[in-house]
């Protein structure tokens, strides 16, 4: 007799549960919740272990819709296996999103409009710009530490700033220990030259080191030869202050290559270029510096770097917006590939990382 086939609707849920609290990747987990309505009753957030370390998603920018509510849908990549979910997001319209905390956050037109929307699960920096005084000329800070309550209940403290300015200085701020103060330190001076300081600096944390990366070919420039071309012209809007560019002439911006810096903290400062990260993966945006253990993800390389187009000064100039400067560096040799290969664009709210979560 032909043995019959097993109706896999009809598992038992507490044996549903068990295979479900197996998965590793909320990807794989997504997946078990769409083979049927039994499987999908078993994946709730409850069923899933959160505590898990998870790999960011691409969000896109928001879709053009007929229907012009106050929110708008939201498409999120995964680089594991190109899964795409669409989301729709209240009070996101029109604004540029961003995750800090767990949560994410939408920023309107208008200064201070900001809201918190849903839990992201994420440990991650903001990237704001913060006035520090050190005796040298006026500089920025390109990232700050926010805290908040664990249940994210209450509005979110500043308590330290760690940065790195456009000069090479990596600066600390403690706003809210025994003595607050709004001056800064600096704790460690980077190695650079002109190229750097027209760079693009970031911040990373990985186990418990300090790295700061400089990207460079983000500021804009003249087109020189066919190989220079980004892959889709771009329309650059010319100032009032500007000439009309002339017949042929094409403005363009783009990733070249990246600089990795280690800076230890406990040896006074001590900073040391490196080109290797281990089993790490670096993930670079407007708001996401964090690092990765790319043997826990399948199709994460490790010692690369991942990154989207946040370099608002040069993707703003053109009335595409950004999205077209993204890829994955590759530490070791100097090559960059796509992440995403689809062509995903926006002034307000280029294609940004965020680690989602079950809801």
């Amino acid at each position: 007799m032909a043995q019959e086939m097993r109706d896999w609707s009809e598992l038992q849920h507490d044996l549903l549960v068990l295979i479900g609290r197996r998965f590793n990747l909320i990807e794989d987990y997504l997946n078990f919740g769409t083979v049927c309505k039994s499987w999908h009753s078993a994946a709730t957030k409850n069923n899933f272990n959160s505590e898990l370390p998870r790999v960011p998603w691409l969000m896109l920018p928001e879709e053009e819709e007929e229907d012009k509510s106050d929110s708008c849908c939201r498409k999120f990549f995964s680089l594991y296996n190109g899964m795409i979910l669409k989301k729709r997001i209240l009070k996101a319209s029109g604004k540029r999103c961003m995750e800090c905390m767990g949560w994410l956050i939408t920023v309107g037109k208008d200064e201070g409009e900001a809201s918190l929307l849903h839990p992201c699960s994420v440990r991650i920096t903001t990237e704001d710009f913060y006035e520090h005084e050190t005796g040298y000329p006026f500089t920025f800070f390109r990232k700050a530490v926010l805290s908040a309550s664990p249940s994210y209940t209450s509005d979110f403290v500043l308590m330290v700033i760690e940065g790195v300015d456009y000069s090479g200085r990596v600066l600390f701020c403690d706003v809210a220990g025994p003595e607050p103060t709004k001056r800064s330190h600096i704790i460690a001076q980077l190695p650079f030259d002109c190229r750097d300081r027209l760079g693009h600096p970031y911040i990373v944390e990985s186990l418990g080191s300090l790295f700061i990366v400089v990207r460079h070919g983000v500021q804009i420039c003249k087109v020189k030869d066919d190989c220079d071309r980004m892959r889709i012209p771009l329309t650059y809007i010319v100032s009032e202050n500007q000439e009309e560019l002339r017949d042929g002439e094409e403005l363009r911006y783009g990733t070249e290559s990246f600089r990795v810096f280690k800076v230890d903290l406990a040896a006074a400062g001590k900073v040391t270029e490196t080109r290797e990260l281990g089993e790490r993966a670096f993930f670079l945006g407007a708001n996401a510096s964090l690092s990765v253990q790319a043997s826990q993800f399948p199709g994460i390389k490790p010692n690369h770097v991942y990154f989207t187009d946040d370099f608002f000064e040069s993707y703003a100039a053109f009335v595409e917006g950004g999205g077209l400067d993204m890829g994955v560096f590759n530490l070791a040799d100097g090559s960059i590939q796509m992440h995403y290969e689809g062509v995903s664009l926006s002034r307000v709210c280029p294609p940004t990382w965020v680690t989602p979560t079950l809801c």
